[in-house]
């Protein structure tokens, strides 16, 4: 059974957003625009951000216009494995996360691809590390929406919450009226 999503509990993992993968995103103007309102959520909410890159010497950086919203203190792990778990930095940036944010059991993944490293990392998280694992899912995308869909199915089979990134921050912030309920109202006017 899943736990709920609350700011107490929880951190992001922002997984692949670089400079040479993000133009191959069938979705990637949805990713970058729901990844900037996770990041920015994050900050309103003090939430605790890890952030990978895959193979940055070949793939790039994080795009710039996310790297500057990264939390000042986020931990960044780059990687070839493609789930972020198969890393040992990740673990040293998780524990470290955990020593210095007090016991988070449920993490928010975004990114790309999602069938490939988010997936993966979807999976070990639950397997490994035996987290409450929320996909927003329109922050993760994929060079093909069928693979992107797919991808959406298998964790929902595994047990991960899948929603929008409206509800991860709606739910974190539990209530309107609320100074950072009034910060983060502008990101979801049209």
């Amino acid at each position: 059974m899943h736990k709920s999503i609350n700011a107490m509990s929880s951190f992001l993992l922002m997984i692949d957003i670089q400079e040479r993968l993000i133009p191959a995103i069938y979705n990637k103007d949805e990713v970058l625009e729901n990844s900037t309102r996770l990041l920015k959520a994050a900050k309103e909410l003090s939430l605790p951000v890890i952030f990978s890159e895959q193979y940055p010497k070949g793939i790039g950086s994080t795009v710039p216009e996310l790297k500057t919203l990264i939390p000042e203190g986020s931990e960044m792990i780059e990687k070839t494995e493609f789930s972020c778990c198969k890393n040992s930095s990740f673990g040293d940036a998780f524990l470290n996360m955990r020593f210095n944010s007090g016991t988070k059991d449920t993490a928010v993944l975004f990114g790309v691809e999602t069938h490939i490293c988010v997936l993966g990392t979807a999976i070990d998280m639950i397997e490994k590390y035996h987290l409450n694992v929320v996909i927003a899912a329109d922050a993760c995308g994929s060079r093909t929406p069928e693979n992107h869909n797919l991808a959406l199915e298998a964790m929902r089979s595994i047990g991960c919450l899948v929603v929008p990134s409206e509800t991860v921050i709606y739910h974190m912030l539990r209530k309107a009226g609320t100074p950072q309920f009034k910060a983060l109202l502008p990101l979801f006017k049209q």
